[in-house]
């Protein structure tokens, strides 16, 4: 995914990856043998992905060994075949700009001494077969743990918060924990038809999330997607809770509900109903259940692009509205949906929203 730069010859890199101590672009992982992994080998292909060392020298943390390290090396090894068949790319790499002292790419071994764990902690608990499938996919497979887990202050994972929800600049990773997913709604059945399709009844993929949905968890057979929503919710589980009723103030309602009418329902639905091939429900939408309201207002000013899925199924593109609302007004917007279908507090403010134009 972060190996393909928009339009880009795939896997050739490009991509960019912002962060606080500068900004990082995916690698040539084509068998181009002056700038891809041509003269790369399959057990230097596996140090990479267990060590972070490449026949180059240290990778950055950027690049997510700290999850691949748990990738069997079997698996490594059908993923170096399958790059190697890759048509190459004489595409140069682009090097990292980052601040001092983080550009000294030899002070991450000192990194990796500190923060470089075998496995993080389990965000759920169980034993049987799928959830220990899961586990796998999950875990090393599917890197989760990169974005949906906090970071410390060196960039390294929070072990004692597993998966419960990463900042990634103006947007979050939302807490896929037990708790955190039995909160907004969803259940086994439901995640399971989110990764093979893109849209269940609590909203589709966006953002980031929609690449990992149509480039990898689409393609997932039946049995992964069953073990791979096992592990997410547990052997066991947790009861899904009911959306709190919220009390708010009616003037604020009010004028929202009028934005909302006068931008959101043609698509929407003018009770949140939403509309099949055209745009999700707003009626309990994840995104409103969620406690921090970064993505929903990141939404209602940026837009969303068109998002394709499996088969014929597409969900139309939603406009920006920076240039149309002011800060208040998204503020009143953003509160009148949260509060009336996703059950949360109507305490968004203008300075809120305004921090993250």
């Amino acid at each position: 995914m972060s190996h393909r730069d928009g339009g880009g010859a795939p896997f050739a890199g490009g991509v960019k990856l912002a962060s606080q101590f500068g900004t990082f672009y995916g690698t040539n992982i084509t068998p181009d043998p002056d700038h891809g992994i041509g003269r790369w080998n399959a057990d230097e292909f596996y140090g990479a992905l267990h060590d972070g060392v490449a026949p180059h020298g240290k990778l950055y943390p950027a690049m997510p060994y700290t999850s691949y390290r748990q990738m069997s090396r079997e698996d490594s090894d059908a993923i170096y075949a399958y790059l190697m068949t890759q048509k190459p790319a004489a595409v140069p790499n682009v090097a990292p700009d980052l601040k001092f002292p983080y550009n000294v790419r030899f002070a991450v071994r000192f990194w990796d001494m500190l923060f470089l764990k075998d496995a993080l902690p389990d965000a759920s608990a169980g034993q049987s077969a799928d959830w220990t499938r899961g586990r796998y996919l999950a875990n090393a497979l599917g890197h989760c743990a990169e974005c949906h887990t906090p970071r410390g202050a060196f960039g390294q994972l929070d072990a004692s918060k597993p998966l419960q929800g990463g900042v990634l600049g103006r947007v979050g990773a939302p807490d896929i924990t037990p708790p955190g997913l039995a909160a907004r709604g969803w259940t086994a059945s439901d995640l399971q038809v989110f990764f093979a399709t893109g849209i269940a009844k609590q909203g589709s993929a966006f953002g980031e999330m929609h690449l990992v949905v149509y480039l990898s968890t689409q393609h997932l057979n039946a049995d992964d997607l069953r073990a791979l929503s096992t592990y997410l919710l547990g052997d066991a589980p947790a009861a899904l809770a009911s959306r709190a009723s919220v009390t708010a103030d009616a003037a604020q309602l009010a004028a929202g509900r009028h934005l909302y009418l006068d931008s959101c329902a043609g698509c929407h639905g003018g009770e949140g109903q939403g509309k099949p091939h055209v745009a999700v429900a707003m009626d309990g939408n994840s995104t409103l259940r969620q406690a921090d309201p970064r993505n929903l207002i990141v939404s209602v000013m940026d837009g969303i692009e068109q998002q394709p899925f499996a088969g014929v199924e597409a969900m139309q593109a939603m406009p920006s509205f920076a240039g149309t609302y002011s800060d208040e007004q998204i503020a009143s917007l953003v509160n009148y949906l949260r509060a009336t279908y996703g059950g949360q507090s109507a305490d968004v403010t203008a300075s809120t929203v305004k921090a993250l134009r």
